[in-house]
């Protein structure tokens, strides 16, 4: 990265711009050009908006902004990379079989695991309907005694239960 930032900083005292100038034009802290052109990743939150100032930045000295955000993906290879690029080109030569060993955090999958949640959604349905079904024919079955016409014209009473 202090390759990357030394080449912004020439370029842009080539241009005849003032560090201030440059920060002005560009609406960004003086302090995050400095960081850039000095290499200093830690004064930027997170990685993205590094690299989005890195390439306004770019673009604003006249630079080829794909150019240098290829040379700032680098940078971050380099640095995040878990596997460097001989352990990954030797195991290319080898064959499929031994680029199997070589894993990095970034591109193992994950299963993922199956939930419960629409089980147990279904279950308490179920459950529910149950439920209903259950009350409004409790609701609806009549109770007491019940006198049909026929049995009332020969005197008899029915109860229900």
């Amino acid at each position: 990265m202090k390759e990357l930032g030394e080449y912004l900083k020439e370029t842009r005292i080539n241009n005849g711009v003032s560090i201030d100038e440059a920060a002005q034009d560009l609406n960004i802290d003086s302090f995050l050009l400095e960081s850039i052109e000095e290499g200093n990743t830690r004064a930027f939150k997170d990685v993205l908006s590094m690299k989005d100032k890195v390439k306004d930045y770019a673009k604003y000295l006249g630079l080829k902004s794909e150019e240098v955000t290829d040379e700032f993906n680098d940078y971050l290879f380099e640095k995040t990379s878990k596997i460097s690029l001989q352990d990954i080109i030797d195991a290319d030569k080898k064959g499929n079989k031994e680029t199997k060993k070589i894993a990095s955090p970034y591109t193992i999958i994950k299963p993922k695991k199956k939930s419960k949640m629409p089980i147990l959604v279904g279950l308490l349905t179920v459950v529910i309907i149950m439920l209903m079904i259950i009350i409004v024919f409790s609701l609806i079955r009549p109770k007491g005694k019940i006198i049909t016409n026929e049995l009332r014209d020969r005197g008899v009473l029915y109860e229900l239960a």
